[in-house]
């Protein structure tokens, strides 16, 4: 995606005055997130896979190859793998950007109305233009970011669901500015010639300041006057605006991350081997090219008579630059072309086994895994931090009434139930919704038997709230809430025999017990973050006046009357439960008005309502007098649908050693509620730290208070191990600790002179939640961790506001959910839950690390085994730059005799099952401190590589020397020497890799010992006597494997090569395994000994014991009750439909949350440890 960047210091817009707004070169509505097109393709792609400096290298080569006097290959030895993996890598490019194009243009040519010259006119989005005037209908997507002007709804109200842009599903309520919302006709809109003139485009979502000038006078304009782009009209029959900003102008593209061209470390650390091969390469080219030119000088001089240097040779130094040059071609084999092809082969092999995971897919949704990428999956074995989006991603956003208390009885729990079956509550009631779920029949026959407390706790619940309802048939009732949480409570009443109906601004009309009941709304006591509470005020039909009210048990709970204690003891403690098994809770509470103090508190309201200074403040005075002396009625405990196994994999994923971090555009109680419910956060933790400061100075006091606390609080633990050295206190802390961080507070800590304290803090934390996050916030978030603590990390999301964080982080997750596909169509990988992220890394991506790390330690082996001879043969060659085996086995070698086995081991192999590596998921650790492959693991393969090659050359060299054939003849020839040292050389990698081969498919069986074969069949083949007689001056070799290898001593040689070069192999890895095990081996031996298998991790565990916290609509928002008692929304179409579902969420032990282990090697002993305590 490539921004507009404009330079503009204020954005004036003129509606329908085209003419006027083009003199300022507005961003047109046309959108691109492709990053080439038909032009550009070619060199654009191009470059980048030159970028790879292995592509660079082998086009060098080709270039070398196609000069005779230095080529002793063939040029299409080289070009035609170069050419296959540009191709191959040039169409997969191709296709992924072919979809990004077919994206772009789907939402590009989606159909607008515009109002051009008095008439509505159908314009495609990209032909829409800044200053143009929009029609909207019920749920079409804004297509750009609008001044709302007028709407159908009364006082120029509308409804938007803005999940695309911050993730909630709840909708929102947009107004216009009152002088434009008479303007519904469109001949009026048509003469409307406003001038708006606002802030420049940017990113932030919450913000937008402008002025209005129309008719001589100006209106202020904020975040609540504009529809964004992204957004859906909902529950609105049609809206007008005015277009303000387009295209990539708007704030959904200003948030959009840039598509980016990801590798793995691998992939960068070949490049770095790679140089180093060619700088080595060029070592060897001059110490052979030194060696030529003194045995020409000395040596070749004498033979000059006989053996003259070919032209344009004329002398020992020009003989030494050719001779080098030669040299490098050779050689060149230490790193062939075929280690790309074969690295892409596996990653596609990999790539499938992830689409092909059953345990992957989502038999609810038919959805499969898909593995959108094939270049990262190694890296899916690296992941040290985990970005994590909220809803959707972590929970189904559905709200569930699971338990209450009612008057100090507890109802909800299923083993205290006679019926374990789900209630049927339609004979009891015929307007039950059918999709609510209930177990506990002993609430159903308290109210059937008429319990004045139950009826009392269920009255509330049909009367306190903000829901709107909408009747669309006779008993077919559908809820509109702001909040989740409330629909779920209505609908719980609903269910119990309370069932909300309809309001007015003054009335609330309820069914009780199948008889109708309308009460007198005498006022709405609203909700805010403060007050943690809500009540309303009504009158019922006999004329008693009653306050209704529920909140956080933490406030509401002081102010009932002291009568109540022993009820609040209760009541106490079963809030403690329910908040334990990480529910919502919420206590309900009602008094009785007289008369006169209505009538006393009315007034004092309605003078607070109209005062022009401090009107919250006396508000709120207003709302505290009365909310006192309650009656406790109990509790409710809602739960927040988690999706299924979040909390499972949370545990199993922290001792994994990864740190998941939470980013949500939801409010900071319902983010930290969330983290106690998937066990983020714990009633263990030392602290929570929040951080909510609006200023520099004070989000910096935060974070150096929560350092210092974390320090301070470390000194009272038992000391640790010692930790590696570190200048930074929040290094030491004991990790015990979890961070909650405010959007408005991270724009300050994200400042250059402060996200190197607010990164020490947050990553010394064992948890970090941040919420009221912008989508472009969210990226910079995993941009400044990439940065600053060097780790690879992962974002997952389900949204369009997850889009700029998937495309920022090393790999990025989309979740097939309720927001669209956006997130899936910018993913690396995608599946439908959350839970099967915990397989997508510790067994897919730990397998993919391992492999991959394998594969490229045995390549590099073999080649440098294979290469290296060429190098000792110089010495005893004049330094010629002949090659020691023929050209064929040279060319069969890394495409027939050694190819197949190591890409079986890199598809196949797995040290442990799936099943192991879930159940220990310290085994995943190795990835993250990058273990198995390095460049001290590369020195060593490249040591055992060079150790082989000097065995494979001196063994058979110095034994065939003296050696003869049973008929006398001499053994000492050059075609027995090669035919003896190719054998010995595909023997001996043949064995190495049946020892590296942990995981024996049959398969492998067959490309291991069917390459050996073929080695032995292709040969013979090559030195027969029919190839000779067609092809005399191709196949030189005639009849010398024959004879070679009908000698006894040619065998022995063979053997004992072979012989010199395993043993040491195998003595060294028995005795690490025996002395310095890994806990792989451990949890390989376990399997041996054990007869039983161990349990896996799953299922409920534990239970744990919890502090209370309320639930209550912390998705809610201020104002709305104001909004009801004003009628201003009386329309059938209101706010949000929850949905609701029936389906339970896991729960696990606390005690699998476990400290992160520090980045260090682990001792010998500490394998058998972890696997006991694991």
């Amino acid at each position: 995606m490539t921004h507009f960047v404009s330079a503009e210091e204020e954005r004036r817009v003129r509606a329908n005055d085209r003419e006027y707004n083009e003199k300022f070169q507005y961003a047109s509505n046309c959108i691109m997130t492709s990053k080439y097109n038909i032009v550009t393709f070619l060199p654009v792609n191009l470059f980048e896979q030159f970028q790879e400096v292995a592509n660079t290298y082998f086009l060098f080569l080709l270039i070398l190859q196609l000069i005779p006097q230095i080529s002793s290959l063939s040029w299409f030895t080289t070009i035609v793998p170069l050419a296959l993996v540009l191709s191959i890598t040039a169409v997969k490019d191709a296709t992924d950007d072919y979809f990004r194009h077919k994206s772009d243009n789907q939402v590009n040519n989606r159909q607008s109305q515009v109002l051009i010259r008095g008439s509505l006119q159908n314009e495609k989005w990209m032909n829409v233009r800044v200053g143009d005037i929009i029609k909207l209908e019920n749920n079409q997507f804004v297509a750009a970011d609008l001044l709302l002007l007028s709407s159908s709804e009364p006082h120029g109200l509308c409804y938007i669901e803005t999940a695309e842009l911050d993730g909630e599903t709840n909708m929102k309520v947009r107004q216009s500015v009152s002088v434009t919302s008479e303007l519904g006709d469109q001949n009026n809109l048509a003469s409307f010639d406003g001038e708006v003139v606002c802030e420049p485009p940017n990113n932030k979502l919450d913000r937008f300041c402008g002025t209005l000038y129309w008719r001589d006078k100006k209106y202020n304009l904020t975040n609540q006057n504009m529809l964004l782009r992204g957004c859906v009209l909902r529950n609105t029959e049609a809206c007008y605006g005015l277009v303000i900003f387009a295209g990539p102008d708007t704030k959904l593209m200003q948030n959009s991350g840039r598509t980016k061209f990801k590798r793995t470390s691998i992939d960068r650390l070949m490049n770095t081997l790679v140089l180093w091969i060619f700088g080595f390469l060029v070592c060897m080219g001059v110490i052979l090219a030194v060696g030529n030119a003194v045995w020409e000088r000395e040596v070749g001089s004498l033979f000059q008579s006989y053996l003259p240097w070919d032209p344009p040779v004329d002398n020992f130094l020009f003989s030494a630059f050719l001779s080098f040059w030669s040299y490098v071609i050779i050689l060149n084999t230490v790193v062939p072309i075929s280690l790309y092809v074969s690295v892409e082969v596996i990653r596609l092999g990999h790539s499938y086994f992830i689409n092909w995971d059953q345990q992957m897919f989502c038999s609810q949704c038919n959805t499969a895994a898909e593995a959108r990428t094939t270049t990262l999956n190694e890296e899916l074995g690296q992941v040290e931090y985990i970005f994590s989006d909220k809803t959707g991603t972590l929970t189904q956003n559905i709200m569930s009434f699971n338990k209450c208390s009612i008057n100090g009885q507890t109802y909800g729990d299923p083993q205290l139930s006679i019926c374990l079956q789900r209630l049927d509550f339609t004979p009891f009631n015929p307007l039950a919704d059918q999709d609510f779920c209930f177990y506990d029949d002993t609430l159903l026959e308290s109210v059937k038997v008429g319990d004045s407390h139950t009826h009392e706790f269920f009255r509330l619940l049909s009367l306190c709230h903000t829901v709107m309802s909408e009747e669309k048939s006779e008993g077919e009732l559908v809820y509109k809430a702001q909040s989740p949480d409330e629909g779920a409570l209505v609908t719980a009443a609903r269910n119990f025999g309370f069932v909300f109906r309809s309001r007015t601004p003054g009335t609330i009309t309820t069914t009780e017990m199948g008889r109708p009941v309308t009460y007198i709304l005498l006022a709405i006591l609203d909700f805010n973050n403060i007050r943690k509470r809500m009540s309303v005020i009504v009158r019922n039909p006999e004329g008693r006046i009653r306050l209704y009210c529920k909140g956080a048990d933490t406030v509401l709970l002081e102010r009932l009357h002291p009568c109540n204690q022993e009820l609040m003891n209760i009541t106490s403690d079963h809030l403690n439960e329910y908040a334990a098994d990480g529910l919502r809770t919420l206590a309900l509470a009602y008094r009785d008005v007289s008369e006169d103090e209505w009538e006393t508190w009315s007034e004092s309201h309605r003078c607070a309502d109209k005062a022009t200074n401090c009107r919250d403040d006396r508000l709120a005075a207003a709302y505290e007098e009365i909310e006192q002396d309650m009656m406790l009625l109990g509790a409710t405990a809602i739960e927040d649908k988690l999706q299924e196994g979040v909390p499972e994999t949370i545990a199993v994923l922290s001792l994994a050693n990864i740190k998941i971090w939470v980013l949500t555009g939801d409010k900071q109680e319902t983010a930290v509620n969330i983290g106690y419910s998937c066990k983020m956060l714990t009633d263990d933790m030392t602290e929570v730290f929040i951080i909510s400061g609006h200023t520099v100075q004070s989000v910096r006091q935060e974070l150096r208070s929560a350092a210092a606390a974390g320090g301070g609080k470390q000194l009272q633990c038992p000391p640790p191990p010692p930790p590696p050295p570190s200048n930074n206190l929040m290094d030491n802390i004991s990790g015990e600790f979890a961070l909650v961080i405010n959007g408005h507070s991270l724009a300050h800590a994200l400042e250059a002179d402060m996200e190197t304290e607010f990164v020490s803090t947050a990553c010394a934390c064992k948890a970090v939640i941040c919420c009221r996050v912008t989508p472009l916030q969210k990226a910079q978030v995993v941009e400044l961790i990439k940065k600053h603590k060097k780790a690879v990390t992962l974002a997952i999301g389900d949204g369009a506001n997850d889009v700029s964080m998937i495309k920022s982080a090393h790999i990025g997750v989309g979740i097939s959910g309720q927001e669209g596909i956006q997130a899936v169509l910018a993913s690396d990988y995608s599946f439908a839950q959350f839970r099967f992220l915990q397989r997508l890394l510790l067994v897919h991506g730990r397998w993919s690390y391992l492999r991959m790390c394998r594969f490229l330690c045995y390549f590099f082996y073999k080649n440098f085994a294979f290469t290296m001879v060429h190098f000792w043969f110089g010495f005893f060659c004049g330094f010629s730059a002949q090659t020691v085996y023929d050209q064929y086995f040279i060319t069969l070698y890394n495409i027939v005799y050694t190819s197949l086995p190591v890409l079986a081991m890199g598809i196949f192999d797995q040290d442990v099952p799936d099943k192991r590596s879930l159940e220990y998921p310290k085994l995943y650790e190795p990835g993250q401190l990058n273990l198995l492959f390095n460049k001290r693991e590369f020195f060593i393969c490249i040591a055992q590589g060079i150790y082989t090659s000097v065995v494979l050359f001196f063994v058979p060299f110095a034994v065939l020397s003296d050696a003869t054939q049973s008929t006398g003849v001499p053994l000492a020839d050059y075609q027995t020497f090669a035919v003896t040292t190719a054998t010995a050389l595909v023997i001996v990698v043949s064995v190495q890799i049946a020892l590296d081969t942990g995981f024996w498919t049959v398969i492998n069986h067959v490309f291991v010992w069917g390459s050996l074969g073929s080695y032995f069949t292709i040969m013979f083949a090559l030195h027969s006597q029919t190839l000779f007689r067609i092809f005399p001056n191709q196949f030189h070799f005639v009849g010398s494997a024959q004879s070679t290898l009908l000698q006894p001593v040619v065998w022995l040689t063979i053997a004992l090569a072979t012989a010199i070069c395993i043993v040491p192999v195998l003595a060294f890895r028995f005795l690490k395994v025996d002395l310095k095990p890994q806990l792989s081996d451990t949890v390989r031996y376990t399997q041996l000994v054990r007869q039983k298998k161990r349990k896996p991790i799953e299922g409920r565990l534990g239970a744990r014991g919890g502090s209370r916290r309320s639930g209550y609509a912390f998705a809610h928002q201020e104002g709305f009750g104001e909004l009801i008692t004003s009628g201003k929304n009386m329309r059938l179409s209101s706010l949000a439909l929850a949905t609701f579902a029936s389906r339970h969420s896991s729960s696990w032990i606390d005690t699998l949350r476990r400290k992160k282990h520090t980045h260090t090697h682990t001792p010998p002993t500490g394998a058998e440890t972890d696997v006991k305590k694991t």
